[in-house]
């Protein structure tokens, strides 16, 4: 793969959106620091695994997304008038690549992926790539046939439990050469502002799911009253996941600055009440707040395209990954800096 294809296939792959396994990736290496067989190489191998394995799941999740021929059901839905995410395989539907180029490019970064496991599997105990084979087989069967788990409710959830605790707990494991199952009051959290991302996305682009035949967890909530319940859930229980840990002992008290993430978490959940009720949000998307976090360097192209309903709340959910992770790196390393 020349350095060319490699930019093109990042972009195609979405490189963005590997944001919500790379933070996650460096925050439990932070957190193995510090562990008696603490291992910087196999930690740097087991980070750059999880990317290659998420870029090849963004680019089967197209694959199959293209199978199912899910943008002419999209497009159908828009010429009705109803808003819905049209950004689908981009690069299928102009020409620039085929299939089977993009066969090539999953099959690239799998393979990658599986090396950086068995790697890692050779220098600590094989044993560790249990977990890598369940999160494989899960991230597989998101869109693939005959699971399909985003078809029927359960993708988010899915998800939630890939980047949450399936991943920190493996590249714990990979950094650090042992479990630890207090890992789990940081990766709970994480992976429910994950499913966030994944279920902010399907609320505002239910009717576009929907012409798919494919049913998101937001799709089986009937009422707006019950989908914004699960989005206070998905948006507010990691702050308390974290006061909990805190309170029992589990994290040190200097986690709790997470809260000043709060403000994206607030501002997302009112976004999706605004949403609901159909209420004019034109001012919100002319200027995104600063305190969203970063929305991209053109901000006026994505208007221009008609997305920024859509990215302004997706990329803020994004942002709370982010941001999440970013604040128990940094509590993390200044007390390893003070211990």
């Amino acid at each position: 793969m020349s350095k060319n294809t490699f930019s093109v296939w990042l972009k195609n792959g979405r490189v963005g959106a590997t944001m919500q396994s790379l933070m996650p990736s460096i925050l439990a290496v932070t957190i193995a620091i510090g562990a008696e067989t603490f291992s910087w190489w196999i930690a740097a191998i087991a980070v750059f695994g999880v990317w290659c394995a998420h870029m090849a799941c963004n680019l089967l999740d197209d694959y199959f997304d293209y199978k199912a021929d899910m943008l002419k059901d999209r497009e159908k839905v828009v010429r009705k008038g109803i808003k819905a995410y049209t950004a689908k395989y981009p690069y299928l539907t102009d020409g620039s690549a085929t299939v089977g180029q993009l066969r090539g490019a999953i099959l690239a970064f799998a393979l990658v992926a599986i090396a950086c496991g068995l790697i890692i599997g050779w220098q600590r105990e094989w044993s560790i790539l249990i977990i890598a084979a369940i999160t494989a087989l899960l991230g597989f069967f998101y869109s693939a046939p005959p699971i399909k788990f985003c078809y029927w409710g359960m993708g988010e959830l899915v998800t939630g439990l890939i980047f949450g605790p399936l991943l920190m707990e493996g590249v714990y494991w990979a950094a650090s050469g042992m479990l630890d199952w207090r890992v789990l009051s940081i990766s709970i959290p994480i992976g429910l502002l994950v499913v966030n991302i994944l279920y902010t996305h399907s609320m505002i682009d239910l009717e576009g799911d929907a012409a798919s035949d494919k049913t998101t967890l937001a799709g089986l909530l009937k009422t707006d009253s019950a989908k914004l319940t699960m989005s206070w859930l998905v948006n507010f229980l990691p702050y308390l996941c974290v006061v909990v840990a805190v309170c029992l002992g589990w994290l040190h008290w200097a986690y709790l600055a997470v809260v000043l993430v709060l403000p994206r978490s607030i501002w997302l959940f009112w976004s999706l009440i605004q949403f609901c009720r159909k209420a004019d949000f034109s001012k919100e998307l002319e200027h995104p707040r600063k305190m969203l976090g970063n929305m991209g360097k053109d901000w006026e192209g994505v208007r221009k395209a008609g997305l920024d309903w859509f990215l302004i709340r997706w990329l803020t959910a994004r942002n709370i990954v982010s941001g999440f992770c970013l604040i128990i790196i940094v509590v993390k390393i200044i007390l390893l800096i003070l211990r």
